[in-house]
């Protein structure tokens, strides 16, 4: 149903500025907001503010607030503006209009889910949310608009036309003490960051045009927008139907060609034969050859003598003279009640008879309430109170054809039906408003308007074909299946041509569509379809978000020099202590071989015991026949046998010397002790305070909590999230890749498969003597059979002894 008359104003480079708001400007930046700083915009002279830290408070001041809502309070016809570029994967507020919990109207870009969000309330008094999946934060400069008229929704981002919506209409009946705040939700939530720019509300349809000139051209209707799909299908369905029925009445037309018929008009059930007469409503109507002609009634000023009023009756269009009374001095209509209240507080109802009020004395009761007495109301024609949101309506009402009874707080009233018109104030009789007649409608080429009781239809001339509700063109491009659609996409005939939009659950330009998932496929996942992530080996869940850990599982079996050490989708088997690779890295651990910390100086036994190597280990022995004090050497200071000390490089860590040997542990964490060292046992730190929210805004980890994001390996400690490199397992292989989503190299047996060649032919080292020798390559050291010399990537020859 489409009603009323919408005023469009074309725009170009200039905007009348009693339609602009400029949120800037409003807000005086540069002033000494804390966190803003002005910057280079995006044009090389034009002013722009850095938005960053996290204690900002950008809040319009009451009064500035005030000034800026008075432009958009009850307007259903504005654009929102902005030119931004905005940090990697930061979710942040552009601005926001809110009043306590509710959001009137707020503009936010999330960088996690990569969409454009609008927050508004609607009429119905409920907060809506319309997501646009699209990605802002990408650091790079973008002119956003956001276009609202009425019911209907447009996206342009950098002058293209993303999305095109009809959605339900925005409530703008802001109060007056409304926040507005820039950059932010609040002082702690939405924080953007990264640099705004002409941040500007228009309130006017098309408001685009001024950001994006090039888009200007004929001025269109506000309500401009593409019919959906089953909506046209639904149209074409009646046509096919009413073709039906024309038929039959054309086979029995036929028929009766022969035989003299009088056509008469059948109006809810009452025949009328020709030229017969009859009132309806406010209309005179005449059955004319079959058809019905009506016109408005001409109600000529009633002249009422002394003692009656005009005043209108039920079921008659025009005012008629009624006795009235008088009652406090004033005039009360015949009929009509009034209530009052004499010295001792009792209600008496009086009402108007034969110029006289007569008491009314009711035996019954007035009913109980079942609303508190702050929601009760008192009316002037009943001594009863009744309930805030009383339905007076079920009360009988006057309201007729195609006008609809309305609740008010104390009584009720008319309201004409979508489509028609009041015939008189009251609104009591409506007639239906002729959309075709009077240039009201939006058909467009190759279409006739017919009217329809309360609306229109645009019906297809001869020879064309329905491309949506108002438009019809001559070929069907999409039904021929000469057009570019991709397979994912809807097609659409226009008016010349086509156009593509990418079907449900699919994002594009229509001619290229990518499925769509819902908060996306993490960790090198792919979107196969819509909501449906196809995993990289070593992740798992809906979103490939949860890394599978291969050792937790059982999946790997490391060699017992090794222990399985887990990665973000992979994992290595690493040297225990004790053992160190022998240079033939093997991903399995067989590589590993012992330490003789005897003879590389790794012990810590002093001069009075012998060390003796043991497979992963050592002892410190004392000889036959002397009397060892077991005491040890730690960074060359003596430590007792049996003593027990903090280290000075980590105050977390305990050692004690025990026969010669150090041995060194973390210190236990005991949380039932207050006195725990919470630097050292961040995981018994209670405090709120100490929490750190995820970078995605939606988990919260407690001091002490460690993951993964983005290759790093991130800690949150007393309220500070601090992240560093993934260490990786070394990958002594010639040829590596790192899989997407992964973090660390693999090694792999194609060359072609391979991001990184260790031995390069391309580098080369020198031998003793000053030969060039390609990287890879080996050889035995001239003088010697015994070693074995090969030249790495490093430039450097690496020689090794041979034994049997």
């Amino acid at each position: 149903m489409i009603t009323g008359v919408c005023v469009c104003v074309c725009v170009g480079f200039g905007v009348d500025p009693t339609l602009r708001i400029s949120i800037l400007d409003e807000l005086m930046l540069p002033q000494s907001f804390d966190g803003v700083t002005q910057v280079q915009g995006f044009h090389g002279q034009s002013r722009a503010f850095l938005f960053q830290g996290s204690s900002r408070d950008v809040k319009a001041a009451a009064e500035v607030a005030k000034r800026m809502v008075q432009k958009l309070r009850g307007k259903n016809e504005f654009t929102v503006l902005v030119t931004l570029k905005q940090d990697y994967l930061n979710s942040g507020v552009i601005f926001s209009i809110h009043h306590s919990e509710h959001r009137f109207l707020e503009l936010e870009s999330s960088g996690q889910r990569n969409e454009v969000r609008l927050h508004y309330r609607t009429k119905g008094q409920q907060d809506h949310t319309e997501v646009f999946p699209y990605s802002l934060a990408d650091n790079q400069w973008h002119k956003v608009s956001v276009a609202v008229s009425a019911s209907h929704v447009i996206l342009h981002v950098d002058c293209n036309r993303i999305y095109e919506r009809v959605v339900e209409a925005p409530y703008m009946d802001i109060p007056g003490d409304t926040l507005f705040w820039l950059g932010q939700r609040n002082s702690a939530h939405g924080l953007f960051k990264g640099v705004m720019q002409d941040v500007e509300i228009l309130v006017m349809p098309q408001g685009y045009i001024s950001q994006c000139p090039d888009l200007n051209r004929t001025c269109p209707t506000c309500n401009d927008f593409h019919g959906l799909v089953q909506k046209i299908m639904e149209l074409q369905d009646v046509l096919a139907k009413t073709s039906r029925k024309l038929s039959r009445a054309e086979e029995k037309m036929n028929a009766l060609d022969g035989c003299y018929c009088e056509r008469t008009c059948n109006i809810s059930g009452v025949v009328y034969r020709e030229d017969e007469g009859w009132t309806d409503g406010c209309m005179n109507c005449t059955c004319t050859n079959g058809s019905v002609h009506c016109e408005t009634i001409s109600c000529p000023p009633a002249q009422c003598p002394a003692g009656t009023t005009p005043t209108y009756v039920k079921g008659v269009c025009c005012k008629e003279c009624q006795p009235v009374c008088l009652f406090g001095g004033r005039e009360v209509v015949d009929g009509d009640m009034k209530a009052v209240r004499d010295s001792t507080g009792r209600c008496l109802l009086f009402e108007c008879r034969d110029r006289t009020m007569h008491q009314i004395v009711s035996s019954e009761p007035c009913p109980e309430l079942n609303c508190p007495e702050a929601e009760q109301i008192t009316l002037s024609d009943r001594c009863c109170k009744i309930c805030q949101g009383h339905d007076f309506c079920s009360e009988g009402h006057g309201c007729v054809e195609h006008s609809d009874c309305v609740n008010l707080e104390a009584g009720d009233c008319c309201v004409c039906k979508d489509g028609f018109r009041p015939l008189r104030e009251d609104n009591a009789y409506c007639e239906d408003i002729d959309e075709c007649a009077e240039g009201k409608h939006y058909c467009r080429e190759n279409t006739m308007c017919v009217n329809t009781p309360g609306s229109f239809m645009c019906i297809c001339l001869t020879g064309y074909i329905r491309i949506d509700d108002y438009s019809c063109t001559e070929h069907d491009v999409c039904l021929s299946g000469l057009h570019n659609c991709d397979e994912n996409a809807l097609c659409l005939n226009i008016v010349g041509g086509h156009s593509c939009s990418c079907k449900p659950g699919y994002m594009g330009n229509g001619t290229v569509c990518k499925a769509l998932c819902d908060g996306l496929c993490q960790n090198g996942g792919t979107c196969a379809s819509p909501n449906n992530c196809i995993c990289q080996q070593g992740f798992t869940g809906k979103r490939c978000e949860t890394d599978i850990n291969e050792c937790a599982e059982g999946f790997i079996e490391c060699d017992s020099k090794s222990t399985c050490v887990n990665l973000p989708g992979w994992y290595h088997c690493e040297c225990r202590d004790g053992y160190h690779d022998n240079g033939f890295f093997s991903a399995n651990g067989e590589s590993c071989v012992d330490i003789n910390e005897c003879k590389t100086g790794r012990n810590t036994c002093t001069n009075d015991t012998v060390c003796f190597n043991l497979e992963g280990s050592y002892d410190c022995r004392c000889p036959h026949g002397h009397n060892c004090t077991g005491d040890c050497i730690h960074d060359n200071k003596v430590k007792h046998s049996g003593q027990i000390w903090i280290l000075d490089s980590d105050r977390c860590s305990v050692c004690s010397c025990q026969a010669g040997q150090v041995m060194c542990r973390r210190m236990v964490c005991d949380c039932n002790n207050p006195n725990a060292d919470l630097y050292c046992c961040p995981e018994c730190d209670p405090r709120l305070s100490s929490q750190c929210l995820h970078q995605n805004g939606l988990l919260t980890y407690s001091s002490g909590d460690t993951w993964v994001e983005n290759c790093q390996q991130c800690q949150c400690l007393q309220g500070q999230v601090d992240c560093w490199p993934l260490s990786c397992p070394p990958g002594d292989c010639e040829f590596t890749v790192v899989p997407e989503g992964e973090c660390c190299p693999r090694c792999v047996t194609d060359p072609c498969q391979a991001d990184t060649i260790r031995n390069d032919i391309t580098k080369t080292c020198s031998d003793e003597h000053n030969i060039s020798r390609f990287s890879g390559s080996s050889w035995i050291k001239h003088g010697t059979e015994c070693t074995l010399c090969q030249c790495k990537v490093r430039h450097a020859s690496h020689c090794l002894s041979k034994t049997n």
